[in-house]
């Protein structure tokens, strides 16, 4: 395979990441804070193989696209970890935040409890693992296919 398929297969693998991401949310699985952050790499990667099929760089743009999903990739680890109660998430999104900073209408106020999204929780999984957790084996799998991008001499 030359250095181009390996970039392409690369790309369109960030893109079905991303758009699948985009599905679920359609299906009504909104995302938490972290699955935003997961789907920024996804989106840089993408950029960055568009950029390398298009002759700019291409060993190099390769290189920082699996630095990008290496990053996805390790949200993921993190965000499954979470999940699964191995570590503490971000208090704005895992439930450990202060209450002081609310009023008594803020705290019985219904507005906002169908938008926020807890972290900690898992709402999909297949085979044992989160949307998380995939995330983050399929993003390395991309990551690897990156670094055999970047090591082709063509």
């Amino acid at each position: 395979m030359t250095r181009a398929a390996w970039i392409a297969a690369a790309t369109v693998g960030h893109a079905g990441l991303l758009g699948g991401a985009f599905l679920f949310q359609t299906f009504g699985y909104a995302p938490c804070a972290m699955c935003l952050w997961q789907r920024w790499p996804h989106a840089a990667a993408i950029l960055l193989g568009v950029l390398a099929l298009s002759g700019v760089a291409p060993r190099i743009t390769a290189a920082l696209a699996g630095i990008a999903a290496l990053t996805t990739s390790g949200i993921g680890v993190f965000h499954a970890g979470v999940e699964q109660d191995w570590w503490e998430g971000p208090s704005s999104c895992s439930g450990g935040g202060d209450l002081s900073g609310f009023s008594g209408a803020d705290l019985l106020s219904t507005d906002i409890a169908d938008t926020v999204v807890m972290c900690d929780e898992i709402v999909w999984q297949f085979l044992g693992l989160s949307m998380a957790g995939w995330n983050a084996v399929l993003s390395l799998g991309l990551a690897l296919v990156w670094a055999g991008a970047a090591a082709r001499r063509q």
